[in-house]
């Protein structure tokens, strides 16, 4: 639990012990009367783990299943191995059908230690030029 929910708990039980009111558990929770009295209930009925959140540990529903994050991973290192990671998004729509955004598979490639392929330009050298004779004054005697 985390140190939010043990502190709606303890309040919770203290509605149910009627330490405090419904009134006063609302303004400590920052919470709505209707709100207290629905965790009051579920508590009663169901026990402390009525206040945890029913989504935790569960994967979001429109995250990316393991299965496709290992095939762009596999055919980033087999098929496309060239391509930089804007254009491998492009192929890996057009040919495989997968759809993703290209921030998806930047985040998935870099995760597994994959980098983008850079162009690689000569650099240019840089050329000094000769330096100009210095003036020598000659003092007139």
């Amino acid at each position: 639990m985390t140190q939010k929910e043990i502190t709606r708990l303890r309040v919770i039980n203290q509605t149910v012990d009627k330490v405090i009111t419904i009134r006063e558990a609302a303004e400590i929770l920052s919470l709505s009367e209707r709100q207290v009295l629905r965790l009051k209930k579920g508590v009663v009925e169901e026990g402390p783990a009525f206040i945890i959140h029913k989504n935790r540990g569960r994967k979001p529903k429109h995250a990316i299943s393991d299965g496709t994050r290992d095939l762009i991973i596999k055919l980033k290192q087999t098929k496309y191995k060239e391509a930089n990671f804007n254009h491998f998004q492009e192929l890996i729509e057009e040919h495989e059908n997968i759809q993703v955004s290209y921030p998806t598979v930047y985040r998935i490639l870099t995760e597994a230690g994959i980098k983008s392929p850079k162009k690689h330009r000569k650099r240019k050298t840089h050329h000094r030029r000769k330096r100009k004779p210095t003036k020598r004054h000659v003092s007139a005697n």
